[in-house]
């Protein structure tokens, strides 16, 4: 029985995986095609089909995001429409580069040994910041709000004043935006896990608004993003759809989980999920250099594995703190 051209079980795969990525996606402000991307490749899809593909689940999943925290006053439009000019730049040679390996027979190799190095730097950080916080929450907590980012000493006129943070100089700002539209065209990503890092830890930007500036910008480049790829028939509808409608219910979920749980307390599973990512696109990478289809199984298990983790952890966390909630009103009703 097929549905949208696919078979039954690979639909019910598409929809679950969209929930979990939709969970994620309204809590930590990441697109999910760091995760979409590398399992299409794992599942045997063309690189421009996966790379595409993603794109397209970025910018139709972010558009619901960006209006719930735009309704939240989350959003700093003008760091938005910067990185949106430079990640957009980014993106078209970005996507240059995949179709000129492409042409060449290396895209596949390429794509995936840059995931494995890049998914894997970013959440070896994200834990090893996650376990810095741990040991040291209170003091952090303190000194959140006012901290400098690791740019703000670069004071190259013009500064850019951004919501809640120190000035930032505008060419920085460019900069740091075209490179990551480069990674984010040539590795089928909305750039969510690299840009929310960046504004957060570079720029010292909130991290509310971090998250909500980095959705709106996801919604634009995403959404030109996967228009140049399907021009070149990069995108596959029938794969897009059933992520999309999975993830709908998966953000609401994600998002009301914003409001409850702390993002610290289990931001260290989101950098395993990201090391996660990158040991599956290792794992595959081996299986095909020497023929072991059963490593092809292994490495889609590890990415549905580590997105099943993290969301979990969201649910979990949010349902304990409903249930604390509820204790404390009857407590003091009593």
């Amino acid at each position: 029985m097929e549905v949208l051209g696919i078979g039954l079980a690979l639909l019910v795969l598409f929809v679950g995986f969209g929930v979990l990525i939709g969970i994620l996606f309204g809590f930590f402000g990441m697109g999910g095609s760091f995760l979409v991307t590398p399992a299409l490749i794992v599942m045997g899809y063309p690189t421009r089909v996966a790379v595409g593909s993603g794109l397209a689940f970025v910018f139709g999943t972010s558009v619901i995001g960006a209006l719930r925290h735009r309704s939240l006053g989350q959003v700093d439009y003008k760091l938005a429409a910067l990185m949106t000019v430079s990640v957009t730049a980014g993106i078209e040679a970005g996507k240059t580069v995949v179709l000129t390996l492409e042409s060449m027979g290396l895209a596949d190799t390429v794509i995936s040994v840059a995931y494995v190095g890049l998914l894997g730097l970013v959440g070896a950080f994200v834990v090893y910041d996650s376990r810095g916080l741990s040991d040291d929450k209170d003091a952090d907590a303190a000194d959140d709000e006012e901290s400098p980012g690791l740019f703000s000493g670069i004071r190259l006129p013009p500064m850019v004043s951004l919501m809640g943070a120190p000035s930032v100089s505008l060419w920085v700002i460019l900069t740091v935006g075209l490179v990551v539209g480069v990674l984010a065209g040539f590795l089928g990503v909305g750039g969510g896990f690299l840009l929310m890092p960046a504004m957060m830890y570079g720029f010292g930007v909130p991290a509310a608004v971090a998250v909500g500036t980095d959705i709106l910008q996801i919604t634009i480049s995403g959404g030109v993003g996967s228009f140049l790829y399907a021009q070149s028939g990069g995108v596959d509808l029938s794969i897009v759809a059933p992520l999309l409608a999975g993830s709908a219910l998966g953000a609401r979920i994600g998002t009301a989980a914003t409001s409850l749980v702390d993002e610290d307390g289990i931001k260290i599973y989101f950098g395993l999920m990201l090391v996660g990512g990158a040991v599956a696109v290792a794992v595959r990478q081996v299986g095909n250099n020497y023929g072991l289809d059963v490593l092809n199984t292994v490495s889609l298990v590890i990415i549905v594995g580590s997105a099943v983790l993290v969301s979990g952890a969201v649910v979990y966390n949010s349902v304990r703190e409903l249930r604390h909630r509820r204790v404390e009103r009857q407590q003091s009703s009593a």
